[in-house]
């Protein structure tokens, strides 16, 4: 029954009573409960007829009661008619027809004696609203479009009882097994009521315990590993799989077995897999119930090949299974996929591989005959490409290595599919799909591409350790006009470095297979050192000009690529910081740096030879890629060198989602100009560096040949001058290296679906390094050792010599010499003038005055250069990285450690990188 609460127009005046029955149906299924059913409703019962009634005719028939129903609407689910005549059995029937209608809420039948039938009826009210309270877990959108009731329909207990089991199972899919839904009715005027679901989530029901019966190879441990499912334990507090999923469980069995199977176990099965709720409906418990049979080993392993060009001997021989081996399920499917694999590289392109086993439960083999059926050569009757809306067909063709009419290789549909999936202009796990074509000779490959996006429009800002804050905007199309060309133009803004760059590349020039693209660039970069945390620029480079690159393939794998730069450099230094006289002070800013001055024109052109078989230029997972350059500079220009440089790459797919990868670079410049002796010939902005975020473990630039300043403390007359010992006081200017090598292993580590799905993908790493090959410079300054006044040389109480200051004379503008007035003087104490006797306000005006002046000089503390870092021994840094395709972009987070470094290295523990757009 359904009791209603009358909601007069002054507002509700009661709450609304349970819908009997229904709420127990609901708890019934989301619980699952090893126990009998809760009754259901019980139906409204008409008013009863006379036990015994004589056949009578309707005389007259008609319907009371109705509001939006037409009478005759009503009287059509029933069997009575004017002129008929009735029984008590068929007026009872008539009333639970029109109740199975489910269009009315109540039926009684008067006028039983009198033949005058009059059904009265109260019509079922109509839903306002529809209202879901305490679903926070599930939005209300997600539930509404899965339950049936909805505004302006007619309630029915059964559409309600429906969509409580609708809204239980939305949550039992949530892993919510304790969630319960209780309906309520809120009866309005004019005989309209509200439906409220009140909701009770419950926690997520988790996976308290597996166990397993029947194991005796392996322990429980090491079954619950190969398992998808895991227990809810602190360790896997991360883990989307500790809840439980009945989808999963199947999985897991299948798991089970295949594990199994790989050990050699081929009568393993299992018994049972229950899964039980336990009563606080929080947690399940998992039993497996298996049978673990006895191991087998690989019989005689053959191959009978129906195809003539097959030497079965031959075949068999270089397969991974040999007898007397532990049978495994995982290498007799690896080698079907082999034989096919080897059958289509023939052109078979449908040719059956079939094993056939025959198992000795007594010697525990197992024997198998890989029976490859009869098939034709098979050729490319057409290549279908579909999906592309944007991307022309023929930028997907001509990634194809087959043509329509060719002879059908597996090879080159793999590797078509590689090339295809490394433009990026398409989802990933893109596959070429073979279908049987017109004869039982031909095959057609189609190509069901799914386009994503390849315009970039970005706008960011971001903190890096390495460049502090950035600014970067970007627009780029890698698929310009749907033809494969990429067209792009950035600039990017940070604290020592800015750049603006256009580039245009067409893949294929005039429909052949060569590459041409060009780029036009502007590049400021400031170099810097630190004292203390004071970040201190050096040097100034701005760079400005441009580079055609001509790509031609030779083979599949191996391309020759030419280009031409020329490019403007001019290197400043901060005038007021380093210069004197307006001329380059060696004493402020080092002779290094002072001869690395100027503007000059570098006019090079290169070549390089690049072997690439990666599977995807985007992410790779196997392959290898090498690139062997040199770059001579010297037709015009200002800048002759030979400059070589080489970069490995190697991947490896080792299995459950490990990626190992290895790399080398290096390269080596030689200057074809000559230079004095302390002054090295290739130029300082030509040099190779070495350091973060190349090499992990180290400091910008923190590899590699440098020059450390440090100063002297104390006085000469006091005889306690000793070398600074605070880093943070040392300047260090890294000056780089004519030659450098950097090798690297890393091992990427998968993780769980969530953590991949969300872009989280972590690594460990080794890397070794270095970076040398240059002169040492010519020392910037010499200091005299200190004299008493007879003469003798002064040391410290170290046993070290005092040193003088060095004195440099001061001149104007105009190169006059400055003097320094008197102290004592009574017209211009102190102040600077070109006077040697006397005072003038200008510049070389007329003196006034007797004061004896003393020459201006610019004192210079005495200081050491150390030359440092120019070795080619390795250094070697291991460590952790993360990286994440986090909400707020791409970020990059490396914790490493430098164990083996040589003395002037800069070590960095920590380094990120991190983006975001707005």
């Amino acid at each position: 029954m359904v009791t209603a609460i009358k909601v007069t127009k002054f507002g509700v005046r009661a709450s609304a009573v349970l819908l009997a029955g229904t709420t127990w149906f609901a708890l019934a299924t989301a619980a699952q409960a090893q126990q009998a059913p809760a009754p259901g409703p019980v139906a409204q019962q008409p008013a009863p007829l006379p036990e015994a009634l004589e056949k009578r005719t309707i005389r007259t028939l008609r319907v009371e009661g109705t509001q939006r129903l037409e009478p005759e609407t009503v009287l059509s689910y029933t069997r009575l008619r004017v002129g008929q005549t009735y029984t008590t059995e068929s007026l009872d029937q008539a009333i639970r027809d029109v109740l199975a209608s489910e269009l009315l809420a109540d039926v009684t039948i008067e006028g039983v004696e009198s033949g005058d039938i009059v059904l009265r009826v109260r019509e079922n009210p109509v839903i306002n609203r529809v209202i879901l309270e305490g679903n926070k877990r599930l939005k209300d959108e997600k539930i509404v479009k899965e339950i049936k009731l909805a505004p302006r329909q007619m309630f029915t207990r059964t559409a309600v009882r429906a969509d409580v089991a609708r809204i239980v199972e939305l949550y039992r899919r949530q892993g919510r097994f304790a969630a319960t839904v209780e309906p309520k009715m809120v009866s309005l005027d004019q005989n309209r009521v509200d439906i409220v679901f009140e909701v009770r989530e419950g926690p997520k029901s988790k996976v308290r315990q597996i166990n397993i019966i029947g194991n005796e190879q392996f322990s429980d441990g090491k079954l619950r590993g190969e398992m998808a499912t895991k227990q809810a334990r602190i360790t896997t507090i991360m883990s989307s799989n500790t809840s439980y999923d009945q989808d999963r469980l199947a999985y897991d069995q299948q798991k089970l077995r295949q594990f199994y199977l790989t050990e050699g176990y081929a009568d393993f099965r299992v018994v049972s897999a229950v899964a039980e709720l336990t009563p606080d409906k929080r947690d399940f418990i998992i039993t497996y119930v298996i049978e673990e049979g006895p191991r087998y080993k690989f019989g005689k392993v053959s191959v009978d090949s129906n195809i003539r060009d097959f030497d079965d001997e031959a075949l068999a021989k270089g397969l991974a299974m040999k007898e007397g081996d532990w049978y495994n399920a995982k290498l007799v499917e690896d080698t079907i996929d082999q034989l096919s694999e080897t059958a289509g590289a023939f052109g078979y392109a449908f040719a059956n591989v079939s094993p056939d086993f025959q198992r000795d439960r007594e010697k525990l083999t197992m024997t198998i005959n890989f029976n490859i059926a009869e098939a034709r050569r098979t050729y490319v009757e057409r290549i279908d490409i579909t999906g592309n809306t944007q991307t022309q067909d023929k930028v997907i063709r001509r990634e194809m290595r087959l043509a329509e009419g060719d002879a059908f290789n597996t090879f080159l549909v793999k590797r078509s599919q590689d090339r295809i999936n490394s433009l990026g202009y398409f989802n990933e796990k893109f596959e070429i799909e073979q279908k049987e074509g017109s004869a039982p000779d031909r095959v057609i490959l189609t190509a069901n591409v799914e386009e994503k996006s390849t315009g970039e429009l970005t706008l960011s800002a971001g903190f890096s350790s390495l460049e502090r804050f950035i600014f970067q905007g970007s627009i780029r199309q890698r698929n310009f006009r749907g033809k494969g060309q990429d067209l792009r133009l950035s600039a990017d803004y940070s604290s020592y470095s800015k750049s603006v760059e256009l580039g245009f590349t067409e893949p294929y020039l005039f429909d052949q297979n060569v590459a041409l693209g060009g780029t036009i660039f502007r590049r400021d970069y400031n170099s810097f050192n630190y004292l203390g945390t004071d970040r201190r620029t050096t040097y100034q480079q701005v760079s400005t000009g441009g580079q055609v690159v001509l790509g031609v393939p030779l083979t599949e794998y191996w391309t020759l690529s030419g280009r031409y730069s020329l490019t403007h450099d001019s290197v400043t230094l901060d005038e007021n910081t380093f210069f004197t006289s307006g001329v380059c002070d060696p004493l402020k800013a080092g002779r290094y740096l002072c001869e690395a001055l100027g503007k000059r024109w570098t006019s090079a052109v290169g070549l390089s030879l690049i072997y690439d078989s990666l599977n995807s230029r985007l992410r790779p997972t196997r392959g290898q890629r090498l690139v062997l350059g040199t770059d001579f500079a010297g037709l015009g220009g200002d800048v002759k060198y030979l400059r070589g440089r080489f970069d490995a790459d190697k991947y490896w797919n080792i299995g459950s989602g490990f990626i190992f990868s290895a790399g080398l670079e290096g390269g080596y410049i030689h200057s074809l100009e000559d230079a004095a002796a302390g002054v090295d010939p290739v130029r300082i902005t030509d040099r190779f560096f070495l350091g973060e975020p190349q090499f992990r473990g180290f400091d910008i630039r923190g590899v590699g040949p440098r020059i450390q300043r440090v100063s002297y403390t104390g006085t000469v007359a006091g005889g306690n001058q000793a070398l600074i010992t605070n880093e943070d006081q040392i300047f260090d200017d890294a000056i780089g290296g004519r030659a450098y090598y950097l090798g690297k292993l890393e091992l990427e580590i998968p993780l769980g679906a969530g953590a991949r799905e969300m872009g989280i993908r972590p690594s460990i790493f080794f890397m070794a390094g270095a970076n040398w090959g240059v002169r040492e410079p010519n020392k910037t300054a010499t200091f005299t050792q200190a004299t008493d006044s007879s003469g003798n040389l002064l040391f410290n109480a170290d046993g070290s010599p005092s040193l003088l200051p060095i004195q440099t004379p001061q001149f104007d503008s105009e190169g006059r010499a400055l003097y320094a007035v008197s102290l004592g003087d009574s017209v211009a104490p102190g102040a600077l003038t070109t006077c040697s006797i006397g005072y003038s306000e200008t510049a070389g005006g007329a003196c006034t005055g007797t004061s004896i002046n003393t020459r201006y000089n610019l004192q210079t503390d005495p200081f050491i250069e150390n030359f440092l870092g120019n070795s080619p021994k390795p250094r070697l840094s291991v460590g952790i990285g993360v990286n994440w395709n986090s909400p707020f972009g791409p970020l990059r987070l490396d914790l490493a450690h430098a164990f083996l470094t040589q003395k002037g290295d800069d070590t960095k523990l920590f380094t990120f990188n991190v983006g975001t757009s707005f």
